[in-house]
């Protein structure tokens, strides 16, 4: 492992190198001064950034890519041996038989059709719900960003009790005033998905709330005063001036709730558990890595988890793009 990563390192240097005799060769050709002083005080400003991407994500990204074709297995580091494409046809054939890779891309594609909408649709109109001239505005602003700081840990623990199945839980106690049983919300199959989708959407809200903020202010006034002068419905300023203003915002929001979306993990392993109706992909890979310590096999799900949310991402960009 030493000598693949001081590998890796040294291409990386020849890369940084290749820049910095890019840059030299651009000075001469356009008769502009070079020092290597300053060359050398630019990196060395990008270092400290370069070494920590390097440590922390381009490392594992790229041992990642290498374990996902070999048979890892963590408590054996060195008995690694090639098997080229297994562990992908065991996914497959866990899929096929409708096993925990089966669920887990089931209830990770249910989390994500319902967190996304719901989660924007919150957000936006909590947007345009605070962007307004009046006061205690901040004091609503601040309820709502205030459950994004909680940790989602602290988060998850709070609803338990809110969703506890004893007659004591708040909701069940809320419940019993009307006569009706207690139930256990989570380990219910029909029901334990749908609440981690709007607690998720609930605790992540504030924050797409001050993006979208951030975009309604950048849009001009005066367009919202001609439409109302030439008789706009509020409806009609809206689909006509504010979604086309969000429309960058918009794609942005899009693209980071869906990846975050399709990486769901904390909510359901410290809610449910595993279980089958609430695993999800990145959870299954955690236990498949870490609790049955077969690293290859993890890491061929999240190679094929990062190839379809990149086409998928892709293709969000492409749909959502600006025209010129």
């Amino acid at each position: 492992m030493l000598g693949s990563t001081l590998a890796i390192l040294g291409v990386l240097i020849a890369i940084f190198a290749g820049f910095a005799v890019k840059d030299v060769l651009l000075a001469k050709r356009k008769g502009t001064r070079y020092t290597f002083r300053n060359c050398l005080v630019s990196y060395g400003m990008m270092l400290p950034a370069v070494a920590l991407a390097f440590i922390f994500v381009l490392l594992p990204i790229i041992y990642s890519l290498g374990y996902a074709f070999t048979d890892f297995y963590l408590l054996k580091p060195n008995n690694i041996k090639f098997n080229g494409f297994e562990n992908f046809e065991n996914i497959i054939e866990s899929i096929r038989m409708k096993g925990d890779m089966y669920n887990a891309i089931r209830n990770t594609s249910v989390f994500v059709v319902g967190v996304v909408p719901l989660q924007i649709g919150m957000a936006l109109g909590l947007a345009l719900f605070v962007n307004r001239s009046k006061k205690a505005v901040g004091i609503f602003k601040v309820c709502y960003f205030a459950p994004v700081v909680i940790s989602l840990t602290i988060t998850s623990y709070l609803w338990l009790q809110i969703l506890s199945p004893s007659e004591f839980g708040l909701l069940n106690s809320v419940l019993k005033l009307f006569g009706a049983e207690p139930k256990d919300f989570l380990r219910d199959p029909d029901t334990a998905m749908l609440w981690i989708v709007v607690i998720s959407a609930w605790q992540g809200c504030g924050y797409q709330m001050l993006i979208f903020l951030s975009g309604l202010t950048n849009i001009r006034k005066e367009l919202y005063e001609a439409a109302a002068l030439d008789g706009a419905t509020a409806w009609k300023q809206f689909l006509h001036i504010t979604c086309p203003g969000l429309r960058s915002t918009f794609l942005f929001i899009v693209i980071t709730v869906f990846v975050g979306a399709c990486r769901v993990m904390i909510q359901p392993m410290l809610m449910t558990g595993y279980q089958s109706h609430t695993v999800t992909l990145s959870y299954y890979m955690y236990v498949q890595g870490y609790s049955y310590r077969w690293v290859g096999y993890s890491s061929a799900v999240a190679l094929l988890m990062t190839i379809v949310i990149g086409s998928i991402t892709l293709l969000q960009r492409r749909l959502l793009r600006e025209k010129d």
